[in-house]
């Protein structure tokens, strides 16, 4: 008789418990998605010598869907002013439902001179006929900084040999380039092999692309 008592009080608590749970309510909110557009103050080039401070161009942000002006966060993280090469600094701004916008500004590090100028048009030859070729041209951005027009070589005159990408590059040394890690129109690009030759009346330039659809063959640009 004890046990049945027991057994009854013990499904009537069971059922008390189950009567206390609370049902959750999940509320949701459909929001549009709208990115912050980031404008750059100046030139978004910018060159320091090995062990030089960057003076960063100073940047704001706005987001056009809802109205909002979101703080803009500058990322160092990848920039060693101890080594020479090509560096990006991101800047990042998120709205209030977490929509981040990005822009990049360019840093190359480098010891070299400023009087040192390759700007110009240059030339690819296409095989053993240097009368088929590819141009490019270079332009001068800061001290040991550069961008060319077309990095991949592609034939200008034939939109079906793929698209023309712009790339920027800093001058390492007298004989090194660097292409670093930068965004274009076409993807995030990379280079290897990125040499310079400086020999009159030869200056050219040398590397092998990492860009989804362009091949890693060596590009070798000669000055006209």
């Amino acid at each position: 008789m004890k046990m049945r008592k027991i057994l009854v009080l013990f499904v009537v608590a069971a059922f008390a418990v189950t009567g206390c749970k609370k049902k959750l309510n999940t509320v949701s909110k459909v929001v549009t998605a709208s990115y912050p557009i980031i404008t750059i103050s100046g030139s978004p080039y910018i060159s320091i010598p090995v062990g030089g401070s960057p003076n960063l161009p100073s940047a704001t942000a706005f987001d056009t869907f809802y109205k909002e002006h979101p703080t803009v966060v500058k990322s160092l993280a990848t920039l060693d002013n101890t080594k020479p090469g090509l560096y990006t600094v991101t800047y990042s701004a998120k709205n209030s439902n977490g929509f981040v916008g990005t822009a990049n500004v360019y840093v190359a590090v480098t010891n070299v001179s400023d009087t040192l100028d390759l700007s110009g048009w240059y030339w690819m030859p296409l095989g053993p006929d240097s009368s088929r070729g590819r141009s490019s041209l270079v332009t001068k951005l800061a001290r040991g900084l550069f961008m060319t027009s077309n990095a991949g070589g592609v034939d200008t005159a034939d939109a079906t040999t793929g698209a023309i990408v712009g790339a920027a590059f800093a001058v390492t040394s007298l004989s090194t380039i660097d292409f670093g890690s930068q965004l274009t129109s076409e993807g995030t690009l990379s280079a290897f092999n990125e040499t310079l030759s400086l020999t009159p009346p030869d200056t050219s330039i040398s590397y092998s692309l990492d860009l989804a659809g362009f091949g890693p063959q060596i590009r070798t640009f000669y000055k006209q």
